[in-house]
């Protein structure tokens, strides 16, 4: 339960299909950036944990992260949803309440998409993005460049313990109600060289950034397990040259986002030690 194909079955599969477009938290065609992510019960949330009206607010969010996390705009939505045959209307209802309040928090118009019935409550969302004057990628990255990231790591892993241990958490855990760091971003863009948003925990996305940039990366502190393998976090990993640590750190203030520096790219091997997961 909660366990979906492992990352390198997933790399494997992915690197089958050439193109460009792939590698980013989304794919940038022209002036639009597109992205799509699935939300399935069993996988990512059993719906003991959940009202329907987090679900569809869980699966819009993680969905407009990877908007947020390149700097772009989004603007429309297309909604797959398979319902089991035994759901009540009024839950369909908080569904539809779910995903609308969440699409016109961030200016979204949800454009269309497809229903079916299924044993079991599954959702895929396609978002249709703006892209800004600076797209904020995942490559570029060289030596010397450091990392950062925001907020703090290794509640989400913590808050699925709980309901794993048929514990409750509270409504505004960082597990159903994620914070996204647009005006972060947005302010601190000119001095971004290369981000991504935290999904699969940050060792492993910090893998992910070394593979692609061909570096290694040293850690300036000693990071807890549970900071380092906590998936499904959400916040922003960014790179940025050390000439620009005090402008970095000042938007962030402006932003009231916590900002951890904690590795350098550099000539060394990277090694990831989490399990690959997705929960």
């Amino acid at each position: 339960m909660l366990k979906e194909v492992s990352l390198n079955l997933e790399n494997y599969f992915i690197s089958h299909f050439k193109s460009d477009y792939i590698g980013d938290d989304a794919a940038v065609v022209g002036e639009y950036i597109y992205s799509k992510d699935a939300f399935f019960e069993g996988v990512h949330f059993k719906k003991e944990w959940l009202s329907y009206y987090e679900i569809a607010k869980k699966a819009m969010l993680v969905n407009i992260s990877d908007a947020v996390a390149m700097n772009a705009t989004p603007r429309y939505a297309l909604l797959a949803v398979a319902m089991p045959k035994s759901i009540k209307k009024a839950d369909a209802q908080e569904l539809v309440r779910g995903f609308q309040e969440t699409a016109n928090q961030f200016g979204i118009e949800i454009i269309g998409g497809d229903t079916i019935s299924n044993t079991k409550l599954d959702i895929t969302v396609t978002i249709v993005s703006k892209a800004k004057q600076k797209v904020l990628r995942r490559e570029k990255i060289r030596q010397n460049y450091l990392l950062a990231y925001t907020g703090e790591l290794g509640n989400s892993a913590s808050e699925l313990k709980k309901l794993f241990n048929l514990g409750k958490i509270h409504k505004y855990s960082k597990f159903t109600d994620i914070r996204l760091r647009q005006e972060f971003i947005m302010k601190s863009i000119r001095y971004l060289k290369a981000g991504m948003d935290i999904s699969d925990g940050l060792a492993s996305d910090v893998a992910k950034l070394a593979s692609l940039n061909r570096v290694g990366f040293t850690y300036l502190q000693k990071l807890e397990k549970r900071v380092l393998c906590s998936g499904e976090e959400y916040e922003m990993l960014v790179a940025f040259d050390r000439r620009d640590k005090k402008s970095l750190l000042r938007r962030a203030k402006q932003s009231r986002v916590k900002l951890t520096i904690f590795a350098k790219a550099s000539r060394t091997k990277y090694t990831n030690r989490c399990k690959a997961h997705h929960f």
